[in-house]
């Protein structure tokens, strides 16, 4: 680094993160960095986390304690070194740990998105995926994984849908279990999120979630109850919307009567990151820290409502003693300096998230045993827009920068013996690719030019350069505002290149007041820009310019921006005047070719053809929900559909999304894969389940409905005027559809497999539930057919008679199983008092009421293969 007249030059990116936007101020304090030798003396031998905590807690001053209510900057927490408290980092995500810098940072091992990860229904596996993740988020220098996110499928287009899960607690909170007791087994703190009823992205701040008590409790609650009683989640993070007219910061009957009160949860409640909405209500309900550094709330505030009563020093001495706590369970006394993010790309987690990958993939259909493909005869066609690209997460909190990826074509060329055909068939950006694999900088090396100015006036020398490799130019995480100070300018310098002669598009979204000039000329002024766009943290829409280019001649692409907060309205509804500021700049060449056309031709003179459509992380993101279940964009991935099973009945649809769309050909297509988002090693896992490497066992963990008006949430979605009534009640996901009589497309629980499977009669060791004394359900299970394999099977309950309407069959236990070729295993199944369960408000307690239940056992909720039947004989009540 050189320092020359003021200008820092900083090749990549800038460590120093800024905090988020809801804070007043866009200054990041400088981090407490803990001394290699600590002071401290410890004269104490205590036994636990909690000792320790209360302890060290006893020596602090008040304004110390107040300090650790607040992170130190935007994923750190605050040390206090001559105290022997350091601080300990956080880091996103579900399906990897992502570490310090939100786009393009320390490359990650890229995991299954959630919802494929429960596809597998495999318990087991989800524990080595949390101690996998452990590792790696120690190797990012962190202690805490803001992970797993657990919001329920309450509708198709949900956002962050791939990022959760289920539409089932049951399932969810099972397998929420196992990923938290492998994470937290190597010392790595697990945050359970987002508490509770965060199932939709529109308008996800301010959105009121109004519903019962009897499904807050049996379906988005029950998810947190499974986990905190089976695995203890050292963290939970509070979510951004309100419950029943209170933010969920600061909801006192979801955070201090039943997650503290009724659970007697003993762990620590972080904030989603700006989601703190009072200083007060919020510590005096359980909200222990804020995130990320903000002066908006607590600080000085609290200390004032401390001394004018209104908050006691009660409250902030058990808020202080629980930071204390996840510290001390998550890093002790170790008051080493931080070290730098590493890298840790080992072997044996590749396999484990290929075999992730492979088990989650769920296959639909496939009429006539299309598949598996032989590696040795056929000729595929591979065709489609999500062929030859990594689709290989949503977009968001859950996104990184891979260690690798795996493409699908790459894959499958790789895994047969025969020619493959590829075409791309047709586009399905949302946005336009980003311009960055056309773009050198200033110094001729690839990316782009950053110079930075303190002030938003461009005035003076420049105070920072850096080169940055991609044209994704949001930068609400790593504006170096330590040296700008919390107001700032910058330019942002390019040479786009073409490869083909011709009318190209350039596209530009800004974040806050924005010009972009090509060659000079000023192409688009967004300085003062109203219409926003759906990125992830604000931004405009995405404009567009079309540009006369010669191939090999660059172009020079000069971006002016500051970060004062756009639409100006905001200033006043915010009382901000700056926030964040950024661009993205994307490129595309005119097409040469008939994208459709080539597709036809390509699947004709194929065996078979593969279709690989979906969605990508522009659709399917964090900070936006779906506006539609139909494949983008605009028909074209059905319409190519369509035309290759025309040109070769012989074809395969691969669907990769996080949630359910549209199959208008679903009748039509002998076989329908559904891949999810398989993070790096998507390609390799596809190609496996293709050509029957593997045998596929994934199942659906949400209903797939034939169109969105079946939808259980239809009529209340997204809600109107900051509301949305939960109107479905109890009757979300499968539950809905069997109550209404309405066909899904493909059922909850669905899914094929290369083999079949024999289901034996269901032996139960009692026919009396008793509280204390569960029943075990005892049956074999037979693989009658050519490979091996694995096979989940499903326990359902249907409660005969109740006080209250209850599901025509809810899931209550499933165990996933791998059995050779014409083997049989027994399996025993407990059935314990969960298993019965309802909650009546009027009591208000859980309830196993008097009267007879079935145990239906099936394949999927509708494929029901065995029954029995067992009863309660009086009716009994529990809290907890």
């Amino acid at each position: 680094m050189e320092d020359m007249e003021g200008q820092q030059l900083n090749d990549g990116f800038d460590p120093n993160p800024s905090p988020l936007s809801s804070v007043e101020s866009a200054t990041t304090p400088d981090t407490v960095f803990s001394p290699p030798e600590t002071p401290f003396e410890k004269t104490l031998e205590l036994k636990n986390a909690r000792s320790v905590a209360r302890h060290k807690l006893s020596l602090l001053a008040l304004e110390e304690k107040v300090s650790l209510l607040t992170a130190a900057d935007f994923w750190r927490t605050k040390s206090i070194p001559d105290k022997a408290i350091p601080a300990i980092k956080t880091s996103d995500g579900p399906n990897g740990a992502r570490g310090g810098i939100f786009v393009g940072g320390t490359k990650a091992a890229l995991f299954p998105c959630g919802i494929s990860l429960a596809a597998t229904w495999n318990k087991n596996l989800i524990y080595e995926v949390g101690q996998h993740l452990a590792d790696e988020v120690k190797a990012r220098s962190a202690h805490v994984l803001l992970a797993p996110t657990v919001c329920m499928h309450r509708h198709p287009l949900g956002g962050r849908n791939f990022e959760s899960f289920s539409e089932d607690p049951l399932l969810t909170g099972k397998l929420a279990s196992q990923y938290i007791q492998g994470l937290q087994s190597k010392g790595v703190a697990a945050t359970i999120k987002h508490f509770v009823t965060n199932e939709q992205e529109t308008h996800r701040l301010t959105i009121d979630s109004v519903l019962m008590e009897r499904p807050l409790r049996e379906l988005y609650l029950r998810p947190f109850e499974i986990a905190v009683r089976e695995a203890n989640p050292w963290a939970v993070m509070t979510s951004y919307n309100l419950i029943n007219g209170v933010h969920a910061d600061m909801n006192h009957h979801t955070l201090r009567d039943i997650l503290r009160g009724e659970w007697k949860y003993e762990g620590t409640v972080v904030s989603d990151w700006g989601g703190v909405n009072s200083t007060v209500e919020a510590i005096k309900a359980g909200c222990d820290i804020e995130f990320p550094y903000s002066a908006k709330w607590r600080f000085e505030k609290a200390l004032k409502a401390i001394e004018d009563g209104s908050l006691s020093q009660d409250d902030v001495d058990r808020a202080a003693e629980n930071v204390l706590t996840l510290v001390e369970r998550t890093r002790g006394d170790d008051l080493s300096p931080e070290a730098e993010e590493r890298e840790d790309d080992k072997q044996e987690t590749r396999e484990l998230i290929r075999e992730a990958g492979a088990q989650g993939i769920t296959l639909l259909k496939n009429d006539n045993s299309l598949l598996p493909i032989n590696p040795k005869t056929a000729k595929v066609a591979v065709i489609g827009p999500n062929a030859n690209r990594a689709i290989a997460g949503g977009g968001g909190s859950a996104s990184l920068n891979p260690y690798y990826n795996t493409l699908p074509l790459d894959s499958i060329r790789a895994a047969t013996e025969q020619e493959v055909v590829y075409a791309q068939g047709c586009h399905i950006h949302k946005w336009l690719p980003i311009a960055s694999p056309f773009c050198t900088d200033k110094a001729g090396n690839p990316g782009v030019t950053l110079e930075w100015f303190s002030g938003d006036k461009f005035e003076g020398n420049v105070i920072v350069q850096q080169r940055r490799t991609n044209t994704d130019l949001f930068l609400w995480d790593s504006a170096p505002l330590d040296q700008l100070g919390p107001e700032w300018s910058a330019i942002a310098t390019t040479h786009l290149t073409a490869t083909e002669t011709g009318k190209h598009t350039i596209s530009y979204m800004s974040v806050g007041p924005g010009k972009l000039f090509v060659d000079g000329e000023l192409a688009l002024d967004l300085w003062n820009w109203t219409e926003e766009g759906e990125a992830m943290f604000d931004g405009s829409i995405d404009y567009m310019v079309d540009v006369e280019m010669q191939a090999g001649k660059a172009v020079e692409l000069r971006v002016e921006m500051t970060n004062e907060l756009r639409p100006i309205a905001k200033q006043k509804q915010f009382n901000m005047t700056h926030k964040y500021g950024g661009c993205r700049i994307g490129f595309k060449q005119a097409d040469a070719v008939d994208y459709l056309q080539q597709a036809v031709d390509a699947a004709r003179e194929a065996d078979v053809a593969v279709v690989i459509v979906g969605l990508d992380a522009e659709w399917e993101s964090e900070g936006y929900d779906r506006q539609t279940m139909d494949l983008p964009s605009d028909g074209s991935q059905d319409r190519l559909v369509e035309a290759v099973v025309k040109a070769n009945p012989r074809t395969i649809v691969v669907n990769q999304s996080g949630s359910p769309v549209t199959m208008p050909w679903a009748d039509r297509v002998p076989a329908i894969v559904q891949a999810w988002y398989q993070g790096q090693e998507a390609g390799n896992a596809l190609a496996d389940v293709l050509f029957g490497f593997k045998n596929p066992s994934g199942k659906l963990p949400t209903t797939f409905p034939k169109r969105i008006e079946d939808a259980p949430a239809y009529h209340n979605w997204p809600g109107e005027n900051l509301r949305v009534m939960y109107g479905e009640g109890m009757y979300m996901g499968y539950r809905h559809y069997e109550r209404a009589k309405i066909a899904p497309l493909f059922s909850f629980g669905h899914g094929l497999s290369y083999t079949s499977f024999e289901y034996g009669r269901v032996s139960l060791s009692r026919k009396v539930l008793a509280p204390d004394a569960p029943i075990h359900l005892i049956m074999a299970v037979t693989n009658t057919g050519p490979v091996a394999g694995f096979e989940t099977v499903q326990v359902y309950i249907r409660d005969e008679k109740s006080t209250l309407p209850r599901p025509d069959k809810e899931l209550v236990a499933f165990e996933k199983l791998y059995l050779e070729q014409q083997e049989t295993k027994h399996i025993t199944v407990p059935l314990d008092k969960y298993a019965v369960v309802y909650y009546n408000d009027s009591i208000p307690a859980w309830i196993a009421e008097e009267g007879r239940f079935d145990v239906l056992v099936g394949a999927s909720s509708v494929d029901i293969r065995q029954k029995a039947s067992f009863v309660v004989k009086k009716s009994f009540t529990w809290v907890f």
